[in-house]
């Protein structure tokens, strides 16, 4: 099974090819994967692999070791663009995500303060109030929408709820409108004997009308770069990204392809 995991809480820098220099945090446990999407394109993999045994990581040795990691690229003078929220599953499951965000934006001020502070979530706790209210004090917050038409975003992203449907998370992502940057991915290829392809003009036309009613500050577009659990998924090229993103241009919509 395809497992590229984190085996840390604060792991990098590593260069981002969206965002740049990153230093990433990673709420899940060290040594498992914990998510609420279970996508065919994970590079950690299925959640078959389970959650491992270390858990969540607590609020204060998040704080202490992002600290001791930005006191220690200070002092070396070393160069840092973005705090970047990823890791092993969904950073907003961490049941101290709000507290979490408040020590990063302190110690960002602190040692960093031009850094930006980013993260990436697959948009499924936006109806917690608190996720919620951290979400909007980082830079970069960055929900996921891979298809605006259910039945392909079930089949791409797997999440655990049955209630999970493209219709409420774009009602719950227009609610954040410019104060969010929407993240699709697309790809084409199949999983078990059904053809899975988020490129065709139906689907884009559909996600379309989903970002003119999210209008958020950018789309970013992009497709697999690493291995994928499910190893029939094809990469869509870049030259095919970026038609697509002239059309969505055509509507209004600022897209970033990568």
């Amino acid at each position: 099974m395809q497992t590229v995991l984190f085996h840390s809480t604060i792991f990098g820098p590593i260069h981002s090819r969206r965002l740049g220099t990153s230093l990433g945090v990673n709420l899940s446990p060290d040594d498992g994967k914990v998510c609420s999407f279970d996508c065919l394109y994970c590079e950690a993999g299925f959640n078959a692999q389970g959650a491992g045994t270390t858990g969540l990581p607590p609020r204060e040795r998040v704080r202490k070791q992002l600290e001791d990691k930005l006191k220690a690229m200070k002092a070396a003078g070393e160069n840092l663009d973005v705090i970047t929220f990823s890791g092993n599953g969904e950073p907003t499951l961490h049941p101290d995500f709000a507290g979490i965000i408040d020590d990063t934006i302190a110690l960002r001020n602190q040692y960093f303060p031009e850094v930006k502070i980013s993260v990436l979530s697959n948009s499924t706790r936006l109806e917690d109030a608190a996720v919620c209210d951290a979400l909007r004090k980082v830079d970069n917050n960055i929900l996921k929408l891979d298809s605006a038409i259910t039945p392909t975003m079930r089949m791409i992203d797997r999440p655990n709820s049955p209630e999970f449907t493209s219709d409420k998370v774009i009602d719950r992502l227009a609610e954040f409108g410019v104060d969010c940057i929407v993240q699709t991915m697309i790809l084409r290829g199949t999983h078990n004997g059904n053809t899975v392809d988020n490129s065709t003009d139906e689907e884009v036309d559909a996600l379309i009308e989903a970002y003119k009613k999210i209008r958020p500050a950018e789309v970013m577009l992009y497709s697999i770069d690493r291995k994928t659990p499910e190893e029939s998924l094809v990469k869509v090229d870049k030259e095919e990204l970026e038609q697509i993103a002239d059309r969505i241009r055509e509507a209004g919509i600022n897209v970033q392809v990568s």
